[in-house]
């Protein structure tokens, strides 16, 4: 779901979560020790990252942050050259060692894979590669999709301490669904460790609320509307020491001969998804666990969604929006209508 974050001193409006997100500030200072507010945006790992911190803290504190942004994402990446993520599928086969923090995404992908039936499998990576959604986006062929589909099998990837091993030589792991919320959790986790009262992580929508606002209130979440326009909304969340994570099949996607193709793959046939999931919207105490279910809604649908849900004991509730337009809430979710 598209997001509008909502404070004192910002409207930060994500006009996609994987295009641009837009700052505006309306009297409130950033830079300095004892500002109420330090905030800074950066384009990285092919999204926009907002970093929004307050309180008695100093701005070298963002510029750390992002260090640690990009070292995990030279960890995640499967197509920078020499990330865990590479190495490992371009092993032919052998047991990598990789960083234990890869371990742990990796780890929480298997999960995510056996409870979905394999509709989430991180073993998706040749056919995601395939389709290249992001740029030269195309379809590809019939017989393109049924070749990379054949690698896909998130049972053959072995785990011995941090050692990664593709028991299939063919297959590649892609994180993509997952990575950013873990980025993001880890960057809220060092703000927390380093006295930092009040911050808000944005990564391409998904959002982690640390503590409160300047004036003490939860951090308010503004749910637009799938393919709306910009101030069409849902309604509004509140969270404080939460993430707030969403995937829809608005988020990257392609028209071509009147038919739209996004991004979210289904597997089985190698295209994109079908489901009666258009958006889904996830509350949780971490990000990759609300990453990872978001996703999951759109692939498996609205009825096995919440079903998957209730056993994570981290999930605190999630909004669907359907293909024909309806609103499905559940869990500890309160949706503010404005």
């Amino acid at each position: 779901m598209m997001l509008k974050i909502f404070c004192n001193c910002i409207k930060s409006i994500v006009i996609s979560m994987f295009i641009t997100v837009l700052l505006f500030n309306a009297g409130c200072s950033s830079g300095d020790l004892n500002n109420e507010r330090i905030s800074e945006t950066r384009f990285m790992f092919d999204t926009v990252v907002t970093l929004t911190i307050h309180g008695d803290v100093d701005r070298g504190l963002l510029d750390e942050a992002f260090l640690l942004c990009t070292e995990l994402d030279k960890l995640f990446n499967m197509t920078l050259e020499g990330s865990d993520i590479w190495r490992i599928n371009h092993a032919g086969g052998e047991a990598v060692q990789v960083d234990m923090r890869t371990i742990d995404v990796i780890n929480a992908g298997l999960k995510f894979s056996e409870v979905s039936g394999g509709k989430f499998d991180i073993t998706i990576g040749k056919l995601s590669r395939l389709w290249n959604f992001g740029e030269n986006m195309n379809v590809p062929s019939d017989d393109e999709k049924k070749i990379a589909s054949e690698t896909i099998d998130y049972r053959l990837v072995k785990i011995e301490d941090n050692y990664v091993q593709l028991l299939n030589p063919d297959a590649w792991i892609d994180l993509g669904a997952i990575a950013k919320g873990y980025i993001a959790y880890q960057t809220a986790e060092f703000f927390a460790a380093n006295g930092v009262s009040g911050a808000l992580v944005e990564m391409g929508g998904d959002i982690v609320a640390v503590g409160n606002r300047p004036d003490g209130d939860p951090w308010r979440i503004a749910l637009r509307k799938p393919f709306g326009e910009s101030d069409d909304f849902l309604g509004i969340v509140e969270a404080s020491w939460v993430s707030v994570l969403a995937s829809g099949i608005y988020e990257r996607q392609f028209e071509k001969d009147g038919i739209l193709y996004h991004h979210i793959l289904d597997p089985e046939t190698g295209y994109p998804v079908v489901s009666d999931v258009v958006s889904a919207i996830v509350k949780t105490e971490t990000a990759v666990l609300g990453e990872g279910l978001s996703t999951i809604a759109v692939l498996v649908g609205s009825e096995k969604a919440q079903t998957i849900f209730q056993e994570f004991q981290e999930f605190i509730g999630a909004v669907f929006v359907l293909d024909d337009g309806s609103i499905i809430t559940f869990g500890d979710i309160d949706l503010i209508r404005k």
